[in-house]
């Protein structure tokens, strides 16, 4: 389920991030290890985040994903390793909110961008995701909440 969809003005925001590019398939097995290593990376930094973790896919997923898992951070991160620095740009974005488990994201999505499509709001490829609540939160997954935001064109 989606909450109905706003335009919203994003600032600009530092963030470490750790580009990647994999099978469909093999998303699950990169996502924990990918944001296990930026904590660590940040924390071994003396850097804290500022904010929930979330990722940057650059298109829609095909047989791969191009995406970066990203956290948000006030300072600046020195390159090491995977991690590198990043900075998301300021942009109008439509966004809502998906609740339930990460197995439904992609029906959340479609939902998402047909409600774009109905209302003509023209959106770039791009596909941010905010893991605002998730598995840390709990076991029932009806209670996680992923914010879905499309940069508009």
């Amino acid at each position: 389920m989606i909450d109905t969809p706003e335009i919203i003005d994003l600032p600009e925001q530092k963030m470490a991030v750790i580009p990647l590019k994999v099978p469909t398939n093999e998303i699950m097995n990169h996502m924990g290890a990918g944001i296990g290593e930026l904590h660590a990376t940040l924390a071994a930094q003396g850097i804290t985040p500022s904010g929930p973790w979330f990722t940057h896919h650059h298109r829609a997923p095909t047989d791969t994903f191009d995406f970066e898992i990203c956290l948000p951070v006030d300072s600046d991160v020195t390159p090491e390793g995977r991690v590198q620095p990043g900075l998301r740009p300021a942009m109008k974005a439509a966004s809502t909110t998906y609740h339930g488990g990460y197995e439904g994201l992609g029906n959340g999505w479609g939902q998402f961008i047909m409600a774009l499509k109905d209302r003509d709001i023209a959106t770039t490829d791009e596909l941010w995701e905010t893991y605002s609540v998730g598995p840390e939160s709990g076991p029932d997954s009806s209670q996680y909440r992923t914010l879905l935001r499309k940069p508009l064109k």
